[in-house]
Protein backbone atom coordinates (compact mmCIF):
# COMPACT_ATOMS: atom_id res chain seq x y z
CA UNK A 1 0.00 0.00 0.00
CA UNK A 2 2.40 2.44 -0.85
CA UNK A 3 0.06 4.82 -2.28
CA UNK A 4 -0.44 7.57 -0.17
CA UNK A 5 -3.96 7.91 -1.31
CA UNK A 6 -4.62 4.43 -0.42
CA UNK A 7 -7.42 3.83 1.87
CA UNK A 8 -6.17 2.61 5.74
CA UNK A 9 -6.36 -0.84 7.04
CA UNK A 10 -7.84 0.51 9.90
CA UNK A 11 -8.68 4.15 11.70
CA UNK A 12 -9.46 5.13 14.91
CA UNK A 13 -11.92 7.73 16.72
CA UNK A 14 -8.74 10.03 17.35
CA UNK A 15 -7.75 9.91 13.98
CA UNK A 16 -4.78 7.79 13.76
CA UNK A 17 -4.78 5.05 11.09
CA UNK A 18 -2.90 1.93 10.14
CA UNK A 19 -1.78 2.91 6.50
CA UNK A 20 0.10 -0.10 5.64
CA UNK A 21 1.30 -3.23 7.23
CA UNK A 22 5.31 -4.49 5.62
CA UNK A 23 5.60 -8.09 5.91
CA UNK A 24 9.59 -8.25 5.70
CA UNK A 25 12.91 -9.71 7.01
CA UNK A 26 12.92 -8.26 11.36
CA UNK A 27 16.54 -7.18 10.32
CA UNK A 28 15.34 -5.11 7.46
CA UNK A 29 13.18 -2.49 8.72
CA UNK A 30 11.68 0.81 6.78
CA UNK A 31 13.95 3.72 6.95
CA UNK A 32 11.29 6.06 5.89
CA UNK A 33 10.16 6.80 9.09
CA UNK A 34 11.47 5.81 13.11
CA UNK A 35 10.53 2.64 14.96
CA UNK A 36 9.71 3.58 18.05
CA UNK A 37 7.39 0.69 19.41
CA UNK A 38 7.01 -2.74 19.43
CA UNK A 39 4.00 -5.06 20.17
CA UNK A 40 3.21 -8.23 20.99
CA UNK A 41 0.02 -10.81 20.18
CA UNK A 42 -0.01 -13.49 22.46
CA UNK A 43 -2.53 -16.04 21.70
CA UNK A 44 -3.48 -18.44 23.86
CA UNK A 45 -5.96 -21.50 22.30
CA UNK A 46 -7.74 -19.25 19.77
CA UNK A 47 -7.85 -15.93 21.99
CA UNK A 48 -5.41 -13.28 21.95
CA UNK A 49 -3.97 -11.33 24.79
CA UNK A 50 -5.47 -7.52 24.95
CA UNK A 51 -4.86 -5.11 27.90
CA UNK A 52 -7.17 -2.26 29.02
CA UNK A 53 -4.61 0.74 28.97
CA UNK A 54 -5.63 3.31 32.14
CA UNK A 55 -4.94 6.18 30.02
CA UNK A 56 -5.64 5.92 26.42
CA UNK A 57 -9.26 4.33 28.44
CA UNK A 58 -8.72 1.18 25.71
CA UNK A 59 -8.32 -2.38 24.95
CA UNK A 60 -5.09 -3.27 23.26
CA UNK A 61 -1.82 -5.51 22.42
CA UNK A 62 0.94 -5.34 25.21
CA UNK A 63 3.78 -3.42 24.05
CA UNK A 64 5.14 0.52 23.87
CA UNK A 65 8.28 2.11 23.29
CA UNK A 66 11.57 0.49 22.39
CA UNK A 67 14.44 1.67 25.01
CA UNK A 68 17.79 3.00 24.15
CA UNK A 69 19.53 0.10 23.42
CA UNK A 70 17.23 -2.19 23.20
CA UNK A 71 16.07 -4.08 19.55
CA UNK A 72 12.02 -4.11 18.92
CA UNK A 73 12.35 -7.76 20.15
CA UNK A 74 13.76 -7.11 23.52
CA UNK A 75 11.43 -3.94 23.75
CA UNK A 76 8.15 -6.49 23.05
CA UNK A 77 9.08 -9.25 25.35
CA UNK A 78 9.94 -6.88 27.78
CA UNK A 79 6.54 -4.77 27.60
CA UNK A 80 4.42 -8.04 27.66
CA UNK A 81 5.88 -9.01 30.85
CA UNK A 82 5.74 -5.70 32.33
CA UNK A 83 1.99 -4.93 31.02
CA UNK A 84 0.56 -8.27 31.33
CA UNK A 85 3.11 -10.64 33.85
CA UNK A 86 3.16 -12.77 30.92
CA UNK A 87 6.12 -15.10 28.67
CA UNK A 88 5.56 -16.79 25.96
CA UNK A 89 6.16 -20.68 26.09
CA UNK A 90 8.39 -20.02 22.86
CA UNK A 91 10.59 -17.45 21.28
CA UNK A 92 8.60 -14.77 20.05
CA UNK A 93 7.76 -14.56 15.67
CA UNK A 94 8.03 -11.40 13.90
CA UNK A 95 5.00 -10.66 11.94
CA UNK A 96 5.78 -7.67 9.87
CA UNK A 97 5.94 -3.71 10.24
CA UNK A 98 2.92 -2.19 10.76
CA UNK A 99 3.07 1.57 9.53
CA UNK A 100 0.91 4.04 11.47
CA UNK A 101 0.02 7.88 10.79
CA UNK A 102 -0.34 9.80 13.80
CA UNK A 103 -3.34 12.37 14.23
CA UNK A 104 -3.07 15.18 15.09
CA UNK A 105 0.03 16.16 13.40
CA UNK A 106 -0.05 13.23 10.62
CA UNK A 107 3.08 12.05 11.85
CA UNK A 108 4.22 8.70 10.11
CA UNK A 109 5.74 6.08 12.15
CA UNK A 110 6.53 2.16 12.50
CA UNK A 111 5.88 -0.39 14.82
CA UNK A 112 7.45 -3.89 14.91
CA UNK A 113 4.81 -6.42 15.66
CA UNK A 114 5.50 -10.28 17.44
CA UNK A 115 3.36 -12.65 17.89
CA UNK A 116 3.09 -15.85 20.41
CA UNK A 117 1.69 -19.06 21.83
CA UNK A 118 1.13 -18.95 25.89
CA UNK A 119 1.14 -22.63 27.40
CA UNK A 120 0.39 -21.78 30.83
CA UNK A 121 -1.75 -17.88 31.57
CA UNK A 122 -0.03 -16.47 34.76
CA UNK A 123 -2.00 -14.64 37.34
CA UNK A 124 -2.45 -10.47 36.32
CA UNK A 125 -1.57 -7.61 38.65
CA UNK A 126 -2.88 -4.38 38.00
CA UNK A 127 -0.14 -1.74 37.25
CA UNK A 128 0.19 2.00 37.12
CA UNK A 129 -0.49 1.59 33.66
CA UNK A 130 -2.77 -1.28 32.59
CA UNK A 131 -5.80 -2.00 34.38
CA UNK A 132 -7.12 -4.95 33.10
CA UNK A 133 -6.30 -7.96 30.87
CA UNK A 134 -8.56 -10.46 29.33
CA UNK A 135 -8.31 -13.22 26.41
CA UNK A 136 -10.20 -12.28 23.56
CA UNK A 137 -11.05 -14.62 20.30
CA UNK A 138 -11.52 -11.29 18.18
CA UNK A 139 -15.58 -11.38 18.04
CA UNK A 140 -17.13 -10.96 21.58
CA UNK A 141 -17.73 -7.31 22.58
CA UNK A 142 -15.59 -6.25 25.61
CA UNK A 143 -16.39 -3.87 28.36
CA UNK A 144 -15.13 -0.49 27.12
CA UNK A 145 -13.80 0.41 23.76
CA UNK A 146 -11.33 -1.59 21.63
CA UNK A 147 -8.67 0.11 19.63
CA UNK A 148 -9.70 -0.79 16.10
CA UNK A 149 -5.69 -0.86 14.99
CA UNK A 150 -5.01 -3.17 17.47
CA UNK A 151 -7.70 -5.47 16.47
CA UNK A 152 -6.82 -5.28 12.83
CA UNK A 153 -3.10 -6.04 13.55
CA UNK A 154 -4.09 -8.73 16.14
CA UNK A 155 -6.22 -10.28 13.08
CA UNK A 156 -3.08 -10.34 11.02
CA UNK A 157 -1.30 -12.75 13.29
CA UNK A 158 -3.88 -15.13 14.23
CA UNK A 159 -2.08 -18.14 14.75
CA UNK A 160 -3.21 -22.12 13.73
CA UNK A 161 -4.01 -24.03 16.73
Amino acid sequence: MSDATARPLAVDDRGNALTDFIRRAEEQPPGDAPLPLALVALWHGDRVLMVFDRFRQGWELPGGLIEPGESPRQGAARELLEESGQTPGEPLRFVGYPRFTLAPDQRVEYGALFSGRCAEVMAFQPNEEIEAVCWWDLHEVLPGRVHPLDAHLASLTRLPL
